[in-house]
């Protein structure tokens, strides 16, 4: 293996780590570490990548979005909850710092826009 797959595979192990714990912990992201992990998998090795795919954390999180079916509105909803959650506290912390704030501001605006109007919506699996 060539030290580019090498990396690749050793970031998609990190996205793999840190968006399982974001899975359980309501304030860490699961999603763009995850989305992380399916590609650097898919560079790295066809068959992490087709373990991966494969796994309950890729399907549940995952796959619909990937395929372009959209998103439940529950995952929507806990992706911009903690989103907005996270952005709030570097909101909070940039007291001093107006132009910090204001990119920060524009950055949660278009988020939610973004996951309330640009990804579609499907209706959660019975």
């Amino acid at each position: 293996m060539n030290i580019k797959k090498i990396l690749y595979v050793i970031l998609g192990c990190i996205g793999l780590g840190i968006g399982a714990v974001g899975a359980v912990l309501p304030l860490l992201p699961a999603f763009p570490f995850l989305l992380l992990a399916a590609f650097c998998f898919a560079k790295s090795s066809e068959k992490l990548h087709n373990w991966f795919i494969n796994t309950k954390l890729y399907k549940d999180n995952l796959e619909s979005y990937v395929e372009g079916k959209g998103m439940t509105w529950k995952t929507k909803i806990r992706i911009m909850v903690t989103v907005t959650i996270l952005m709030s506290v570097g909101f909070i912390m940039m007291n001093q710092v107006t132009v910090g704030r204001i990119v920060l501001a524009c950055v949660w605006v278009f988020h939610i826009i973004y996951f309330a109007l640009g990804v579609k919506t499907i209706r959660a699996e019975e």
